[in-house]
């Protein structure tokens, strides 16, 4: 028993470094001056220093670093439009999933298995494949170099997965629910709204979290849609940097990016198991 415990802890404790070690290496590496970054230990910093994150919210021009003229980067201007991108990304992939899923998994219209495989089929296929008609469709609809543009491509990419799971949860829910609303008075409408829909808050967030996760991983669609410096966000930003100049402000950017993201998985995690846990408990 003593075997067993001490193995899964040491699962558990190798799992938990091969998790946070990239976390610790970009953080130490951000804190890096160029001297120390050439001639100090790859792992750890013997004299941090800040300047690579000051560099990143300095105004417009240029700065000197020894030898080296260093151009500045909008970076505001990148995590603001970040933000656009995300929350957009993230409200639309809600407001077209949400009625979707519970038309597929309530209503239950003809060929509503089918059309669940379908989703499924269409979310495992890979989006390199579809590039092409993607960049076509972009350029018909005038969404090039504009942030439309990657909100209705990440919300392409994140709506199969959000419907599928949702769906699964809304087949799954007891139909005494709602119909004892009905029997109260209430409309369909806002028996959903003011039951199913809180009801299904968990499996909402997991939903939400995972389009999140979607826009916010993504770096070659980004970088090829927008081309506009004051335009990029923070992933094609960051992207487009001379890495042999600006190497350290990169890794800063990426650190100072991800701590937004890793706040809201964190308050957000327990939630989001129980969501996934009951969207699997329906039988997604």
């Amino acid at each position: 028993m003593r075997r067993r415990r001490a193995g899964r802890a040491l699962l558990l404790f190798l799992a938990a470094l091969y998790g946070l070690f990239p976390i610790y290496y970009v953080t130490v590496q951000s804190l890096k001056t160029p001297q120390e970054d050439v001639f100090g230990n790859p792992l750890y910093v013997a004299d941090p220093s800040f300047e690579n994150y000051t560099e990143l919210f300095e105004s417009d021009g240029a700065s000197v670093r020894g030898f080296v003229i260093l151009p500045r980067v909008p970076f505001t201007l990148w995590v603001l439009n970040s933000t656009i991108v995300l929350t957009a990304t993230v409200a639309l992939t809600l407001l077209t999933g949400i009625p979707a899923a519970y038309a597929l998994g309530r209503l239950r219209p003809p060929g509503w298995r089918w059309w669940g495989g379908a989703l499924l089929g269409a979310y495992v296929v890979p989006h390199t494949i579809l590039f092409i008609p993607i960049y076509q469709v972009i350029i018909r609809l005038g969404l090039d170099d504009s942030h439309g543009a990657l909100v209705l491509i990440y919300t392409t990419m994140a709506l199969p997965f959000c419907v599928w799971i949702l769906s699964a949860y809304y087949r799954h829910l007891p139909r005494e629910i709602e119909e004892s609303a009905l029997v109260e008075g209430a409309t369909p409408c806002r028996a959903f709204w003011r039951i199913v829909l809180p009801m299904s808050r968990n499996v909402l967030v997991a939903a939400g979290l995972f389009a999140l996760g979607t826009a916010a991983n993504d770096f070659m669609l980004a970088s090829i849609f927008l081309l506009d410096r004051d335009q990029q966000t923070v992933a094609a930003g960051l992207g487009v940097m001379d890495v042999s100049l600006e190497e350290l402000v990169a890794v800063a950017g990426v650190n100072l990016a991800s701590i937004p993201i890793v706040i809201l998985c964190a308050l957000f995690a327990r939630t989001y198991v129980r969501g996934i846990t009951a969207a699997m408990g329906g039988g997604a």
